[in-house]
C-alpha cells in the first residue's frame, strides 16, 4: 500500500487513521516472501472483498500455495481496501499494492481475481481502477499485467468478459501454474507478445477461455445468435478442468496467520468435491461434478499439519454435503482421537436431514452451540419433488428429534421462494413446517421445561443460475418477490418461529449478472465510474443507483432476470462446457414440471455426462 518515497512515520500515520490497520500491514506468520532476482513471473492474487473475508477463503489459500511451490513464481495477496483506506490512498496518491512486497499491482505479470459472487463484480473493477490498470482488456498495452479470472462465477464469465484477458474454467490447482509456466517459457524463448500468449494459452491449455478470441453475434430479438472462434485451432467450447485424484490435490500444511480476527479463524479442509444430489436450482451441485473424495488418512494428516502449525481451536470439514461422504464415521473417529484431547471443536457443516444420525450428533456435540441447521428448501412435499430435493418431512422430523435428544433447542431451516410451479399454498407450508418442528420439540421425551425452542426460517428468492435445470426459468418480479415475502410472514403464527428473508433488490441484480452477457460491460464500467463497490454488503448496495445505471446504458434488467428463456436459444454460457450436458438439464427440467424426482448418483447414474471428465469418483463409473 506504500510508495517507496514514504517514510515510516507517514505510513504509521495512515495506518493509525483507518479502521483495522491489520488489514494492510502484511508481515503475517506463514506468508511467502521471495527474492525478486530469482523470480521469473509475479502473480497478484486478488480477492474482491475485505481482508477478513478473503483470508477465510480456502481456495485462495490453496492456489497461493500451488503457485508459490514454484521457486521462480511469486504469488502475493491483494484484498479490497475498505472505504476509509481508499480515501487515504486517494489523498496520498497511493496505488493498490500487494501485501507481501508492498509493490503496486500494475508491476506484476498477472493480476488474478477469484470470482466467488456476482455482487463482487463492481469491487473487481474498483480494484483495477485503484491499481491504475485499464478496465477494458482491449485498452491494455504490452507492459500491462495480464488480468485473469477464476472461481464459480466464471461458469458464466460473459458479463465481465471485456475486462479480463483470460479465464481459467474449473479447478485451478494444475491449470493456473500451467498458464504461468507458458508465460515464462514464451518470455524466455522470445516469442511472447500479449496476443501470441493469449492465442497459445487458448490453443494448448485445456480450460483456458480467452474472450477476445470469440466473436459474439445477436439476433434481432436480442438473444445470442452464435459464438465464433476467431482462430480455427482453438476449441469452440472450453471444457472445465478438474483435479482427478483428490488425495494428490495440493494442500498447504501451513497457512498465513492474520493479525486480526477474520470470518473463519479455523482449520478448514476439504473432504472431497462434487455432490451426489441433483437439486435442480443448485449450480454448485452441477458444476462441481463428478464426485471425488479424499481418503480419511489424507484428510486426517492435512488437518493435523494445519493444527500443529496454527493451533486453531476449531476444525471444519468442507463439502457440499458432509454427511454424504462415504467414510464419514471412519474419518470422524480418526479426527476425534486427537481433536478431543487437544480441545479442538469438530464442525460438520452442510449436514442433510435425511443422512443425519445420532452417531454424527454425538460426534459434533462438542461444538458449543445449541443450534442445528437444515435446508428443506421448500415447504411442501410437492415442491420438494419439483426441485428434486429428495427429502421427506419424516426425514426432517427424525433429524430434529436427534438434535433435541442431544439437548439442542434451536433449529434453523433454509428455504427458497419463487421455484417454478410454486403456489401460495406451497409458501404457506414453510411456516407450517416450522410450527410442526416446534411441536416436535415438546413431544420429545428429552425436552427441558423452561427452555423453549426457537425455530428460525430463512427464505431467499430463487435466482436462475447457469448450468442448472432451472437456468431457463424466470425470476419473480421484484413486486412479486416482496408480496411473497410478506405473505410468508403473515403465515407465521407462533412467537417461537422467527422469520428472516433475503433482500429482494439484491437478488434482482444478482439474477441479471448471473444470466448476463457481454452487453452488461458498459453498465458495469459506468457503475465503477460512479463509485460502486462492495455491493455484496448491504450498507453499500443501492438498488435505485443500479437501476439508473441500467437505464443510462440501455440495459433491460427484465430481459435477463424475468424472461423465460427458450430451451433452444443460445445461452451466454454455451461457450463453456461444465461437464453436465444440456440434454440432461433439459430432461431434468421436464421432470420438474412433472414433479418427478431423480435418484441420487449412488442409487443410479442419471446420465448427466460429468463422468466423461475422468477422475476417481464415488458416484458412478466412468463411461466412454
Amino acid at each position: 500500500m506504500w510508495e517507496s518515497t514514504m517514510n515510516q512515520n507517514e505510513k504509521r500515520m495512515i495506518l493509525t487513521s483507518v479502521s483495522r490497520p491489520g488489514r494492510y500491514a502484511g508481515g503475517e506468520y506463514g506468508q511467502t516472501v521471495k527474492d525478486k532476482k530469482d523470480i521469473k513471473a509475479r502473480f497478484a492474487f486478488c480477492f474482491p472483498d475485505s481482508y477478513e473475508i478473503g483470508m477465510s477463503n480456502l481456495g485462495m489459500r490453496i492456489l497461493y500455495h500451488c503457485l508459490n511451490q514454484h521457486d521462480d513464481i511469486w504469488c502475493e495477496r491483494v484484498f479490497a481496501p475498505w472505504e476509509d483506506m481508499q480515501t487515504k490512498m486517494q489523498e496520498h496518491h497511493l496505488p493498490l499494492t500487494a501485501l507481501e512486497s508492498g509493490d503496486p499491482i500494475s508491476d506484476f505479470d498477472f493480476v488474478g481475481f477469484t470470482l466467488q459472487y456476482e455482487m463482487c463484480y463492481t469491487t473487481v473493477l474498483n480494484m483495477l481502477s485503484l491499481g491504475n490498470i485499464p478496465l477494458y482488456a482491449k485498452d491494455r498495452g504490452e507492459d500491462c499485467p495480464l488480468v485473469i479470472g477464476g472461481g464459480p462465477c466464471t461458469y458464466n464469465p460473459e458479463p465481465v468478459a471485456d475486462f479480463f484477458d483470460l479465464f481459467n474454467i474449473g479447478e485451478g490447482e494444475e491449470m493456473l501454474p500451467e498458464i504461468v509456466r507458458l508465460y515464462i517459457q514464451m518470455k524466455e524463448d522470445g516469442t511472447y507478445t500479449r496476443a501470441a500468449f493469449l492465442h497459445e494459452a487458448a490453443r494448448t491449455i485445456p480450460g483456458v477461455y480467452v474472450p477476445s478470441l470469440f466473436d459474439v453475434t445477436y439476433n434481432d430479438d436480442g438473444t445470442i445468435k452464435a459464438y465464433t472462434p476467431v482462430y480455427d485451432d482453438i476449441p469452440k467450447t472450453v471444457t472445465k478442468r478438474i483435479v482427478e485424484d483428490m488425495d494428490k490435490a495440493p494442500m498447504p500444511s501451513t497457512v498465513v496467520m492474520p493479525y486480526i480476527e477474520t470470518v473463519q479463524d479455523r482449520i478448514t479442509v476439504e473432504v472431497g468435491r462434487g455432490c451426489i444430489r441433483g437439486c435442480r436450482f443448485c449450480q454448485a451441485g452441477m458444476v462441481y461434478r463428478p464426485v471425488r473424495e479424499k481418503t480419511p488418512n489424507v484428510i486426517d494428516c492435512q488437518c493435523r499439519d494445519i493444527f500443529e502449525s496454527t493451533g486453531y481451536e476449531e476444525l471444519s470439514l468442507s463439502s457440499l454435503s458432509i454427511s454424504d461422504y462415504t467414510r464419514v464415521d471412519e474419518l470422524t473417529d480418526k479426527l476425534l482421537s486427537w481433536t478431543n484431547p487437544n480441545m479442538v471443536n469438530l464442525a460438520l457443516p452442510s449436514l442433510r436431514a435425511d443422512s443425519f444420525t445420532k452417531e454424527l450428533m454425538d460426534k459434533v456435540a462438542s461444538v458449543r452451540t445449541s443450534t442445528i441447521t437444515f435446508a428443506p428448501e421448500a415447504g411442501s412435499q410437492r415442491l420438494r419433488d419439483v426441485i428434486n430435493k429428495n427429502l421427506y418431512e419424516e426425514d426432517l422430523m427424525r433429524a430434529v428429534n436427534v438434535a433435541f435428544d442431544a439437548g439442542k433447542n434451536q433449529v434453523k431451516l433454509y428455504f427458497m421462494q419463487g421455484h417454478p410451479t410454486e403456489t401460495d399454498e406451497d409458501l404457506a407450508e414453510i411456516p407450517e413446517l416450522a410450527h410442526r418442528v416446534v411441536n416436535a420439540y415438546y413431544q420429545n421425551p428429552n425436552y427441558k421445561k423452561g427452555r423453549p425452542p426457537q425455530v428460525t426460517i430463512s427464505v431467499s428468492p430463487f435466482i436462475p443460475k447457469p448450468f442448472t435445470p432451472f437456468q431457463w426459468e424466470p425470476q419473480d418480479t421484484l413486486e412479486e418477490m416482496k408480496r411473497k415475502q410478506a405473505y410468508v410472514g403473515s403465515c407465521v403464527k407462533d412467537r417461537r418461529v422467527k422469520y428472516n428473508h433475503h433482500d429482494a433488490e439484491t437478488c434482482v441484480i444478482e439474477a441479471v449478472l448471473a444470466r448476463g452477457d457481454r452487453r452488461l460491460a458498459s453498465a458495469l464500467a459506468l457503475a465503477c465510474e460512479r463509485g460502486f463497490k462492495f455491493d455484496a454488503w448491504s450498507e453499500y448496495f443501492d438498488y435505485e443507483k443500479w437501476m439508473a445505471v441500467f437505464a443510462d446504458t440501455g440495459v433491460d434488467p427484465a430481459f435477463y432476470a424475468n424472461r423465460r428463456w427458450d430451451v433452444d436459444e443460445v445461452l451466454p454460457w454455451d461457450v463453456i462446457d461444465c461437464g453436465v450436458t444440456k440434454a440432461f438439464l433439459k430432461r431434468e427440467r421436464v421432470k420438474a414440471y412433472e414433479a418427478t424426482t431423480t435418484p441420487n448418483c449412488r442409487e443410479g447414474c442419471s446420465g448427466c455426462g460429468a463422468n466423461r471428465l475422468g477422475g476417481e469418483r464415488t458416484c458412478c463409473p466412468k463411461k466412454n
